[in-house]
């Protein structure tokens, strides 16, 4: 029986793969082990009538869409446990353009580091008041904004003592439902971040900071929450790296 993976054993292969790769490295990237059995090995297929996929989709509408969507602290009738934060940035294409009517989501782990899903049986506390999961739709500035509560940390399992970062997981769509991009966006000065295989695969380290919000005061509010920016660049050379980009 094969000795369980130790945290010394995946900084070693992280650091067999750093440099001359890009961006984006091979979808079964060795460290994070779920990569190597999940990821795609057959080619592409191609797609005969495009519109098949949008006409069988789901859709949604813009009134469907409601302020306390974006607003993840006041969806149940007590206030959830944590450290309140406002999340808000842009979502711009590669000239530095709006992108309106964008619908953003977001999902994420409580502040105990416990997502609201029958699969996680991590046993840290659930928070009876807090979901974790809203969205919104980017205004003529293409602009959004969450109020949420910071996640915290959470085992994964990956290898021996592997915790990952605190993060918000982030989904966007553009002008139809086949056109999504997802991507995670972490909290600066996290300890974790060189020890996750996840974010560490982002093997470019100019790309892997623009995952990085940044805090801003300006954006706090007095004696009830902490402000975060972060800017979402859909494509180009400082485009936020995606989990289905190549």
């Amino acid at each position: 029986m094969a000795s369980p993976l130790t945290q010394h054993d995946i900084d070693r292969e992280i650091a067999g793969r750093q440099g001359g790769q890009g961006d984006h490295p091979a979808r079964d990237y060795a460290p994070y082990r779920s990569s190597v059995l999940r990821h795609p090995k057959q080619p592409l297929m191609p797609v005969r009538d495009p519109e098949a996929a949008e006409l069988t989709g789901p859709v949604f509408g813009v009134t469907d869409v409601t302020a306390l969507d974006s607003d993840l602290t006041s969806q149940h009738p007590g206030q959830p446990l944590g450290e309140r934060i406002i999340v808000r940035g842009r979502v711009l294409d590669r000239a530095g353009r709006p992108v309106r009517g964008q619908l953003v989501e977001i999902w994420q782990a409580n502040a105990s580091g416990r997502y609201r899903h029958r699969r996680d049986d991590h046993p840290a506390p659930l928070d009876p008041n807090f979901t974790g999961a809203g969205r919104c739709l980017t205004d003529d500035d293409g602009r959004y904004a969450f109020t949420t509560i910071k996640p915290g940390a959470y085992p994964w399992r990956n290898h021996v003592n592997a915790w990952r970062p605190a993060h918000i997981h982030f989904s966007l769509f553009g002008t139809a439902f086949a056109q999504r991009l997802v991507t995670q966006m972490y909290f600066p000065g996290d300890p974790l971040f060189p020890y996750d295989p996840i974010l560490q695969s982002v093997t470019d380290p100019v790309a892997r900071d623009r995952l990085v919000a940044s805090y801003d005061h300006g954006l706090s509010v007095p004696e009830w929450s902490l402000g975060y920016s972060w800017d979402i660049v859909l494509d180009g050379p400082a485009a936020i790296w995606t989990e289905e980009a190549r």
